[in-house]
């Protein structure tokens, strides 16, 4: 172990070493050794250290069109100050960064099939989640339910009024939104899944409020508790999987949590068509049952499953994050030393956010630069409804009050969610080549197309028959649209855009964003829209939202950054040199070790100094 007082070998000579003895890495407050192996990374990477050496303090540099840009050295410093050995810190960072960012696909899957295996394993809680709320969303335009539930319409209908929809789908988002900042706090103490092991207890107690419903009161306070451990569920699954991959890997995981949504209602679908006809009280009930499948085998799951090693850097759980890193990854494709670089890459990443912002609470995620990245992401998850999503959310309705039968409109909500699930995979092989932001863009793009010929089908009131299908076609559409582009894309770009610091409280603040939207907006216009008892627009209706999607794409053309294929550490250096939007792709990071040669030398002359003579350099 390289004594504290003794200047190692590369200090000495100011470059890494491929061959030398192992280095230790420890923080000033004495947390323990991270790395016992030498740091290694590529002839490039070395040349582009060895001329950054020779000007230690050049400015950022141009060539071109062409941005290159690097971590602030009084940045480094500072972290250089709460670590002992620096030199190698960076040097394996960097070595894990540049092994990270340049991983092929196939040797992603190759190497890290278990990080697949459990993050799919806990966002199989958002596949209950899905088929929860497509449940309920549903039976406004279920007929068993509405007879059990609603009140003559002026046609003779029965329905359930606008304002009790607008009531249980607003007592749902107020459920999530105290569920997800108690999921802030809870999660940063136990971690993420103990926090997802007690959403998954409680909510088995909360379904049996509307499985024995026998009153929309009832109903309704069911729902207000289902929605807190809902909340849970939406943000610790999208932030465990973006914790627990390589960058290749990342907007696989985080798009799946979309396709958890899909197939949760394509299971509701199919239990809904299978139970359409039949007209006691089972026919409601049996679904809600069925949601008693979900949670035990699913808490067994991530009871199994290793934490975050994030999570467990930023608690100071170094041995725990590098067990964590072992067990997702296969032996044979992850040594030791892939252990310590990935583990240095993580301390290098969490010091250096730590030097920028040090705080991890709520009120952190409105300062500084992290304004910024909350803002992005805020708006971006709002875009995902405003972008249409209203009108898909509500397509069993919909396709009712288009004049389509609710035999037919039940198989039409099936087909959508079927058309979702092609879409959210198609999108994994697009994502690759086109970027997050290129696809969020185009697929708002074409929604605002879909909308404009949906509102068309509903100026001759009411619809032909021709008109009313058509409509409905439309609809499932844009329900593949936004599945193949706004859907999955979304869970990415959220996922990427905070600092891990404030990953999860970020997450749930763009979550609260959307669900507070909700609330306040869609959910009161969205069902007065189309309901016949209110104000009956029909199709019609997707004009108005035509115009919200025009609004939330201008946005995102200006203010989202493209993130694809940056790591955490490159986005943090992205974001603190205040890079524009329009830049983030063409921005060139060289190397992590590119800005912190100053604090490299600093540590070294103060380590090789004479003890009487250290004082001039505190």
């Amino acid at each position: 172990m390289t004594d504290r007082n003794q200047p190692s070998e590369n200090a000495q000579d100011g470059s890494g070493d491929e061959t030398g003895a192992g280095r230790n890495v420890r923080l000033r407050d004495g947390a323990e050794e991270i790395s016992q192996a030498p740091p290694t990374y590529s002839t490039t990477a070395r040349r582009r250290v060895e001329d950054a050496e020779k000007h230690p303090e050049r400015p950022q540099v141009r060539a071109g069109p062409q941005q290159s840009v690097q971590i602030d050295p009084a940045v480094a410093r500072k972290i250089a100050a709460n670590v002992d050995d620096f030199m190698t810190l960076v040097h394996e960072a960097d070595a894990a960064n540049e092994r990270e960012r340049d991983m092929k696909l196939s040797t992603a899957f190759k190497i890290y099939p278990k990080a697949i295996a459990w993050s799919a394993v806990l966002s199989s809680c958002l596949v209950m989640e899905g088929y929860d709320t497509s449940i309920v969303g549903s039976y406004f335009a279920y007929p068993v339910f509405k007879n059990k539930f609603g009140e003559p319409a002026p046609n003779g209908d029965m329905v359930i009024s606008a304002a009790w929809q607008n009531g249980i789908q607003g007592a749902t988002n107020v459920g999530e939104i105290i569920g997800l900042q108690i999921a802030g706090w809870v999660s940063e103490r136990y971690g993420y899944r103990w926090t997802i092991i007690s959403a998954l207890i409680a909510i088995t107690g909360f379904i049996f409020f509307p499985f024995f419903a026998e009153s929309l009161v009832v109903f309704l306070v069911g729902e207000f508790f289902q929605g807190l451990s809902w909340g849970v569920f939406q943000t610790m699954t999208t932030a465990y999987a973006a914790e627990v991959c390589p960058v290749p890997l990342r907007h696989y995981l985080t798009a799946y949590v979309n396709l958890c949504w899909i197939m949760g209602g394509f299971i509701s679908s199919g239990v809904l068509v299978g139970l359409v006809d039949r007209q006691d009280e089972w026919g409601y009930k049996i679904p809600f049952a069925l949601q008693w499948i979900w949670p035990i085998p699913i808490a067994i799951g991530c009871y199994l499953a290793p934490e975050s090693p994030w999570w467990c850097v930023r608690r100071g759980h170094k041995d725990r994050a590098e067990r964590s890193l072992k067990r997702l990854a296969r032996r044979e494709g992850f040594s030791q030393r892939d252990a310590d670089a990935a583990m240095a890459l993580m301390i290098y990443t969490d010091e250096m956010e730590k030097q920028v912002a040090t705080g991890t609470t709520y009120w952190d995620c409105f300062r500084g630069l992290d304004l910024r990245r909350t803002e992005i992401v805020c708006m971006t998850w709002m875009a995902q409804t405003m972008a249409g999503g209203a009108i898909s959310g509500l397509s069993a309705f919909f396709f009712q009050q288009a004049g389509i039968s609710a035999a037919d409109s039940f198989k039409l909500g099936w087909g959508q969610n079927a058309l979702g699930a092609v879409g959210t995979m198609a999108s994994w092989l697009i994502l690759t080549k086109v970027g997050r932001k290129t696809l969020m863009f185009w697929g708002m793009a074409a929604m605002f197309v879909l909308l404009l010929i949906t509102g068309f089908m509903g100026i001759h009131t009411p619809p032909s028959t021709a008109e009313a299908w058509t409509a409905g076609t439309m609809v499932v559409l844009l329900t593949a649209v936004s599945n193949f582009s706004v859907g999955p894309v979304v869970y990415t770009i959220v996922s990427e855009i905070p600092s891990t610091r404030l990953r999860a409280k970020s997450i749930i603040l763009a979550r609260n964003a959307y669900n507070a939207i909700n609330i306040a907006f869609v959910n009161v216009l969205s069902y007065r829209q189309v309901t016949p008892a209110e104000w009956n627009w029909g199709p019609k209706a997707a004009f108005f939202w035509a115009g919200m999607n025009a609004i939330f794409t201008t946005y995102i053309f200006f203010r989202l950054p493209e993130t694809q294929g940056r790591t955490y550490a490159e986005l943090d250096i992205l974001f603190e040199n205040k890079i524009p939007a329009r830049k983030f792709a063409s921005t060139k990071i060289d190397t992590l070790a590119k800005g912190t040669e100053g604090a490299q030398k600093e540590q070294a002359d103060r380590l090789a100094a004479p003890a009487g003579s250290m004082q001039e350099y505190t």
